[in-house]
């Protein structure tokens, strides 16, 4: 056998240019893209999840009116209205650790729902790839994708009642 005959081969593989050397093919990967805030605010119980979120919002925001209140007099703040200011804040906290717990309740299962939804019909339609579109687009990783990788619709319309 020729040596000097294989010497161009060891240095096409020394050099790193295994894209030479015949692969095997992948299938093209198919990307979706899903609006997940609307395949939760598409179902039954984000209604009373919404509500809840209302309450908390309506209670909260006076309290919350308070606090910034005494906080911006800064150090013409009495020292009883710094003690109101404290007071506020730890029931301000109570309250949205309270609330937290309860919303936390009724959206697991909403989030539960939507993932089982999205992974369901993306694996149906051959989906390898599902992204949260808002998620996407907040963070520019997309400049374009066709419409047809929308699976928004078809995930609400496979959600179980």
């Amino acid at each position: 056998m020729n040596v000097k005959a294989l010497a161009p081969l060891a240095v096409v593989a020394a050099l790193g240019f295994t894209s030479l050397v015949p692969h095997a093919q992948t299938a093209p990967q198919k990307v979706g893209f899903v609006t997940v805030n609307d395949v939760i605010a598409a179902q039954p119980g984000y209604a009373a999840y919404k509500a809840l979120q209302d309450k908390a919002n309506a209670e909260l925001a006076p309290i919350d009116t308070q606090i910034k209140a005494i906080q911006a007099k800064g150090t013409a703040a009495t020292a009883a209205e710094k003690d109101q200011m404290n007071q506020l804040i730890t029931t301000i906290q109570a309250k949205i650790k309270d609330y937290d717990a309860q919303l936390q309740k009724l959206l697991t299962p909403l989030l539960t729902a939507a993932d089982v939804a999205i992974q369901a019909t993306a694996k149906a339609q051959g989906f390898s790839v599902v992204m949260d579109r808002e998620k996407v687009l907040q963070a520019s990783l997309v400049i374009y994708a066709d419409t047809s990788t929308d699976l928004t619709d078809a995930v609400k319309k496979s959600l179980k009642p």
